[in-house]
């Protein structure tokens, strides 16, 4: 059989198209939707653990692409990119883009390491110390108040119900409660004050700090419940991670002329 020469012709244009039509998963109004686009997709919906490779996700992806270039080419036909408030969002927008992406290497050069993390997991567990306790407190405004509050507990009123006038929204409807917790996570002055106390003591003067007077309450004592390395590693990273990014950006603020 011979093959005429346009016969020719036209298989080998065929030959060569089918390559490039092959990259585009769609043309929505002559406008190509590359594959790789579709790739670029589903490799960041993977690389954040919400979705597994498959043809469904792929076909997903893909409508969504053309739903979105449907959508981009009426907005250009109305002229809304050349709004001066949709021009200063993608602006914005770009910048965190770069910006994101710059911290990102940052980072990536300059890794938290595990003796840094060890360290700090470390310190913190030296700063929360042995024991947690168990306290309540009201608190109120004036010397006078604290002082009038425990005249009062010392006649037999209960606590609970004096601690429903605590200017601590938090703990006034709990009966002053503040749960357990180690002396670390208050202000020095109430840390002193309570753990200076027996288990069911009130303190006998109000405790002074910069929110005002306290009346405390010991309800118990016991061992603190520090978590092991392992569970906590993650958000020690993340702590540590951050207070590195923090102090890049204010080492280029030192260094940048500002005026």
């Amino acid at each position: 059989m011979i093959v005429k020469p346009a016969r020719l012709l036209l298989a080998m244009t065929a030959m060569v198209a089918l390559p490039s039509f092959a990259q585009n998963v769609a043309t929505v109004n002559g406008k190509p939707i590359p594959a790789a686009k579709v790739d670029q997709v589903v490799k960041q919906v993977v690389a954040q653990g919400k979705a597994t490779d498959s043809p469904q996700l792929r076909e997903a992806i893909k409508k969504d692409l053309i739903g979105r270039e449907v959508l981009i080419q009426e907005a250009d036909k109305q002229g809304v990119g050349t709004r001066p408030d949709v021009k200063n969002a993608i602006d914005n927008a770009r910048q965190s883009i770069i910006i994101n992406a710059m911290l990102a290497d940052y980072i990536k050069k300059n890794p938290v390491k595990d003796a840094e993390i060890k360290a700090e997991y470390d310190k913190y567990k030296s700063q929360q110390g042995d024991k947690e306790y168990h306290a309540r407190h009201i608190l109120v405004a004036t010397e006078d108040e604290a002082k009038q509050i425990i005249a009062k507990l010392k006649g037999g009123a209960k606590f609970e119900e004096l601690a429903k006038q605590s200017k601590d929204p938090g703990s006034a409807a709990n009966g002053g409660d503040l749960d357990w917790a180690s002396p670390g996570s208050f202000v020095p002055e109430f840390s002193k004050a309570m753990t200076s106390l027996q288990k069911g003591q009130i303190t006998e003067t109000p405790v002074k700090t910069q929110y005002g007077f306290h009346v405390i309450k010991l309800e118990d004592v016991r061992a603190s419940k520090f978590p092991p390395l392992e569970e906590v590693k993650q958000q020690v990273a993340e702590s540590l991670q951050q207070r590195k990014l923090a102090a890049f950006r204010e080492e280029l603020l030192k260094k940048a002329k500002i005026q």
